[in-house]
């Protein structure tokens, strides 16, 4: 089967889930695959070393055919930046896209599946390609929980563009159950939406001691870590996280937590910090992918948070994945399937979201209880990370889902 993936995020980027390694795998699997994207620029909206902006530009990464056209590299605070950003790269690939791109049976919509499902759309007039959506959050919501885009008129723009998005959509992947519920209550068909787990990076699995440098720095082997490894946004609610910590320093010493990663938020949260004289919370910058396994199993408990927002109950952030195969207990502040999923796994304890003295309290369960209970938690996560959301497992449950796809078309 000849697949199209376009996707707003692409190799040497961080944060692709189904990207190069996934792409390499189709071809594998013997598919044929190309890839439409832009240049990249995430995480910080600078172009990368070697890259920069052209009308379009060909490449071939690992054996997998690359095409990068034009937008407006973007990814700070202004929601209007980050839009144009969006558009930039739909508009570009629904006029070049035709007549860059091989005629392909498939196409196939990752990271930023509301604004490309323009150029799908185009791929589908033109030449009658079925696309499907790969939904991973739900516009307009997220746009407007994240404080980056507020303007009324614009979001109810959104919401309409999202809803013919849908329509013409072949088939639509959503990650949760939850997810699925939601879309079938604003009027996609069930038989249309398929629920497919997000799997990790998986050389995390690989991971079998902790990096020496990061358990020196921070005292790993005298104090009790709860780590958090990710993005620090506006949606995860990490001053709770910080107020929790602030708790705990009252009365339990050696726990420490520590903060890996970057964000919008990173300079908030230091300053929050500073104000409340903590030393207990430390932050180590972004690690990249081949690092973090070896810095994650430092920890004792993983923490995956996120606010207490009703369109946040349907998600279930990455870090979910690579925290079960790492096989670790988690603590959880999230509510819907993220904690239904913690919880069906035995894999730790789950809080009352937006909870300062919950967090606190589940920490300090875990941190009076018995090594050995410890350990069970993390073996229940990584078996069942292996038996339901494992990348060998997803791929396959996709090519279901494209056969499906071409046959409805």
């Amino acid at each position: 089967m000849k697949i199209l993936l376009i996707t707003q995020l692409f190799h040497p980027e961080p944060n692709h889930l189904k990207g190069l390694t996934f792409a390499k795998k189709l071809i594998e699997l013997g598919h044929q695959v190309e890839v439409l994207t832009c240049y990249p620029n995430y995480p910080g909206g600078n172009l990368y070393p070697g890259y920069k902006i052209k009308l379009y530009q060909r490449e071939v990464i690992e054996g997998v055919p690359i095409i990068r056209v034009a937008m407006y590299p973007s990814h700070d605070n202004s929601g209007i930046k980050r839009m144009i950003s969006y558009a930039s790269f739909a508009l570009s690939a629904a006029i070049l896209g035709p007549w860059l791109a091989q005629r392909a049976d498939i196409v196939h919509i990752y990271q930023g599946p509301a604004t490309l499902a323009w150029p799908a759309w185009i791929f589908r007039l033109f030449y009658g390609t079925p696309y499907i959506l790969d939904v991973q959050d739900l516009w307009p919501d997220s746009l407007k929980s994240s404080g980056m885009f507020n303007n009324a008129l614009g979001l109810k723009i959104v919401s309409k563009w999202c809803a013919w998005a849908y329509k013409y959509a072949s088939k639509i992947i959503t990650l949760s159950p939850g997810l699925k519920k939601e879309l079938i209550v604003r009027g996609v068909p069930d038989c249309k939406i398929e629920v497919i787990y997000n799997w990790c990076e998986e050389s995390l699995l690989d991971a079998t001691d902790c990096n020496v440098e990061f358990a020196t720095n921070y005292n790993i082997r005298e104090k009790f870590t709860v780590l958090f490894a990710g993005t620090m946004g506006k949606l995860q609610g990490l001053e709770y996280v910080i107020q929790a910590a602030s708790i705990i320093a009252k009365s339990i010493s050696v726990v420490q937590f520590i903060f890996v990663g970057g964000g919008v938020e990173l300079d908030k949260m230091k300053e929050m910090v500073s104000n409340l004289g903590l030393t207990n919370v430390h932050f180590h910058p972004r690690q990249p992918g081949d690092k973090i396994g070896r810095i994650i199993l430092c920890a004792d408990v993983l923490l995956i948070t996120l606010k207490n927002e009703p369109f946040l109950h349907y998600t279930i952030p990455q870090k979910t994945q690579a925290y079960l195969a790492i096989g670790k207990p988690l603590v959880i502040n999230a509510g819907g399937d993220a904690t239904l999923l913690v919880n069906q796994a035995k894999a730790g304890l789950a809080c009352l979201p937006d909870n300062p003295q919950s967090i606190a309290d589940a920490v300090t369960k875990l941190y009076y209880s018995p090594i050995e209970k410890r350990m069970e938690m993390g073996a229940n996560g990584r078996t069942f990370y292996l038996n339901e959301m494992s990348f060998e497992k997803g791929i396959h449950k996709l090519e279901d889902v494209y056969i499906k796809a071409k046959r409805r078309n």
